[in-house]
C-alpha cells in the first residue's frame, strides 16, 4: 500500500514547519520544541531529566493522551524509542540527549504505560502498532527508524513488518520480545485440541484465579523497593544504573486508578504471547536494514532468541553489548554508538 496524496501533503507541511522552526538555533545550543523541555539543553547534558508532570501531550484518535517527547534538529533523518514492559520513554534518558545531536530523535509512552492515558480496554500487539504507525503519520511526519527495547522491540518490528515500507527506513531491537515457531509442532491440531478442552465453567474459575494472583503481583510488583530489586536482577552489569529516578519513572504511573486493571488487561492478554504473530512471519515480510543491538547477559530474553532471528533474516546486523535485557539504559555508550552507526548506513 502507497501513502494517499493527502497524507504525503501533510508529511510534506510538517516537514517545511519543523525545517523553519529551528532555524534560529545557534550551532552550539538546542533545546527541544517542547514547552516541558526549552531550558534542556542536549547538547551539553547527557542525561534526560524526569518530569512527573510529561514531556509534551499527542492526542491519539482525538480521544486518549499520549505522552511524548521530540528532541533534535527536524532536517535530521528520524529515530523513534519504544519502551517496553512498565517503562516508559524516560526509560531511554541517556540515549535521547546523546542522539539527539545527530538526528531526530522521537519517544513515546505507550497507550496503558508511563505518563499516558490508562483507558480500560482490550491491549494488544496490535494496539501498539496501530499506536505506533499513526504517530509516525501525525507526529513525525517523514520516513523513520524504529527501535524498541523488550515488548518494544516487539512493537518496532510489528510496525517495520506491516507499515507502509515508505514509513519505515529501518528497524533496530534491543533484547526485543516475541516468540517463534515450533518447527516440530502441527500447529493446525493444536489448535483443535485446544477449543475441545474449553469449558465455559472451568475457563471463568480460571481466570477469576489468573485475575487474583495478577492483582496481588501488582501490589507487590508496584513497591519502589520490588521494582529496585526487578530492575537489579536485569542490570547484571551495573547495576548502579538502577537509581531512584528510574525507580519513580515506574512506580509513580503505577498509582493510576486504572493502572491495575491495565496491568491485568496486558499480561492476560499478552503474557504468553499467544495473541501475537510469530516472529518468523514479520521477519518474512520485513523489507528494511535491521540491527540486533542485544545485552549479551539477559536473564529474560537470551542471547539465542538474537541467533535465531539472525538465522531467519540473515542480512541483519549484530551488535553484542556488555548489559543484560535493557543494554540502553545499563551501557548506553556502547548502544548509542551502535545506534548511531546504523543510522549513518540507513541513512546512506
Amino acid at each position: 500500500m502507497r501513502l494517499s496524496t493527502s497524507t504525503r501533503a501533510i508529511m510534506s507541511v510538517l516537514s517545511l514547519f519543523w525545517a523553519c522552526d529551528v532555524s534560529g538555533l545557534s550551532s552550539t545550543t538546542a533545546f527541544s520544541r517542547l514547552p516541558s523541555l526549552e531550558t534542556f539543553d542536549y547538547t551539553e547534558n547527557n542525561r534526560l531529566p524526569w518530569i512527573e508532570s510529561g514531556y509534551g501531550t499527542w492526542k491519539w484518535n482525538d480521544e486518549h493522551d499520549i505522552n511524548y517527547l521530540e528532541m533534535g534538529d527536524p532536517s535530521k533523518p528520524a529515530l523513534l524509542l519504544i519502551h517496553g514492559f512498565g517503562a516508559s520513554a524516560y526509560h531511554f534518558r541517556y540515549n535521547i540527549p546523546e542522539l539527539a545531536r545527530d538526528y531526530h530523535v522521537f519517544a513515546f509512552d505507550k497507550l496503558g504505560f508511563g505518563l499516558s492515558a490508562k483507558p480500560i480496554l482490550d491491549y494488544s500487539a496490535e494496539l501498539w502498532r496501530d499506536q505506533t504507525v499513526d504517530f509516525i503519520q501525525n507526529v513525525i511526519g517523514k520516513p523513520v527508524t524504529v527501535a524498541g527495547n523488550s515488548i518494544g522491540g516487539f512493537t518496532a518490528l510489528y510496525t517495520a513488518a506491516t507499515a507502509d515500507q515508505d514509513l519505515i527506513k529501518g528497524c533496530i531491537l534491543l533484547n526485543a520480545a516475541g516468540g517463534f515457531k515450533d518447527p516440530q509442532a502441527d500447529q493446525d491440531a493444536v489448535a483443535v485440541v485446544e477449543e475441545e478442552k474449553k469449558n465455559p465453567i472451568i475457563e471463568s474459575i480460571l481466570a477469576a484465579i489468573q485475575r487474583a494472583v495478577i492483582a496481588v503481583s501488582f501490589v507487590v510488583t508496584k513497591q519502589p523497593a520490588r521494582i529496585q530489586q526487578v530492575l537489579k536482577q536485569v542490570y547484571p552489569v551495573n547495576a548502579d544504573n538502577v537509581d531512584d529516578e528510574l525507580v519513580e519513572s515506574i512506580q509513580f504511573p503505577a498509582q493510576d486508578p486504572n493502572a491495575a486493571e491495565v496491568f491485568y488487561r496486558v499480561i492476560a492478554r499478552n503474557g504468553n504471547g499467544a495473541n501475537r504473530p510469530y516472529v518468523d512471519d514479520l521477519l518474512e515480510k520485513l523489507n528494511c536494514p535491521l540491527l540486533l543491538c542485544w545485552g549479551e547477559y539477559d536473564p529474560w530474553i537470551r542471547p539465542a532468541a538474537a541467533d535465531r532471528i539472525q538465522e531467519l533474516y540473515p542480512a541483519s546486523q549484530r551488535v553484542s553489548i556488555d548489559g543484560g535485557h535493557c543494554p540502553h539504559d545499563e551501557n548506553p555508550a556502547a548502544v548509542n554508538q551502535a545506534i548511531s552507526s546504523f543510522l549513518q548506513q540507513v541513512a546512506a
